[in-house]
């Protein structure tokens, strides 16, 4: 085995569900059949049990709540072992509750379960990634994530994102600013953000067929803004067509595309 081999298995500790329920409360953490990624069936990973981890003089363990499809850091709350187990068990999470003093299994009362995509310890294991799909919110106060109080941010590194350009665009819904093309378009309604989308597509089409980059590209980003408009009209998210799109894999394939009717 290379060195760096060695290396990348130590810091990165990826543990699978085991067939057997027996061998599944001896791991610290599993990769249970998901919907859309079945076909990442690592082999070779070292696995570490529960008892090789290190928690701390109170008996617990952070876990790093991370949103398999977004990415995005979720929440950061404590396992204890036994937590740790029921996690593992019913592949959602479990957690102890510091403040309360018992054991927290999320979503509960709420609903907002999250169900585990898989556990992984870091290469000191005395702290945890928990990759996870949500039900809903993964905070108390109703946010997507428990991290949106910004206490920095490098103006130098402060680029451009489509999630900062929807959020912009939802502001102009909420707190409608005056001159405001978007703003405008909100206030028009459905039917006026739909011809923008029709219009927008045959521009591109057009700019297309003549072979323009330039244009092309220009067209296509006028499209995307306004499709956006069209989301946030919908209460879609960005996360809603990223969901939608690991679902299907087609990207090889032609697939014929059927209305989904209820």
């Amino acid at each position: 085995m290379s060195a760096q081999t060695e290396s990348s298995q130590k810091a990165n500790i990826d543990i699978f569900r085991q067939a057997k329920s027996s061998k599944r409360s001896k791991y610290v953490g599993y990769f249970p059949e998901h919907p859309i990624k079945r076909q990442h069936q690592l082999k070779g990973e070292l696995m570490v049990t529960i008892d090789q981890l290190k928690f701390d003089d109170k008996g617990l363990i952070p876990a790093i709540v991370v949103d398999y499809d977004s990415k995005k850091v979720l929440t950061l709350a404590y396992m204890n072992k036994e937590s740790l187990k029921i996690s593992m068990e019913k592949g959602l999470t479990c957690f102890w509750s510091r403040s309360r003093q018992e054991l927290w299994l999320k979503g509960e009362t709420s609903g907002n379960y999250q169900h585990i995509y898989s556990i992984t310890a870091d290469c000191d294991r005395d702290a945890l990634v928990v990759t996870v799909t949500k039900d809903g919110p993964a905070c108390h106060l109703g946010t997507d994530s428990c991290f949106n109080d910004r206490v920095y941010l490098n103006p130098e590194n402060a680029g451009f994102t489509m999630e900062g350009l929807m959020e912009l665009i939802e502001g102009r819904k909420t707190e409608k600013k005056e001159g405001s093309y978007t703003t405008y378009l909100f206030e028009k309604g459905i039917d006026k953000i739909l011809k923008k989308v029709g219009e927008e597509s045959t521009e591109v089409i057009i700019a297309a067929k003549a072979d323009d980059k330039a244009e092309t590209i220009y067209e296509i980003s006028d499209l995307a803004y306004h499709v956006m408009v069209l989301m946030i009209e919908m209460g879609i998210s960005i996360d809603d067509i990223k969901k939608e799109l690991a679902s299907r894999h087609v990207i090889d394939h032609k697939v014929k595309q059927e209305k989904m009717t209820k």
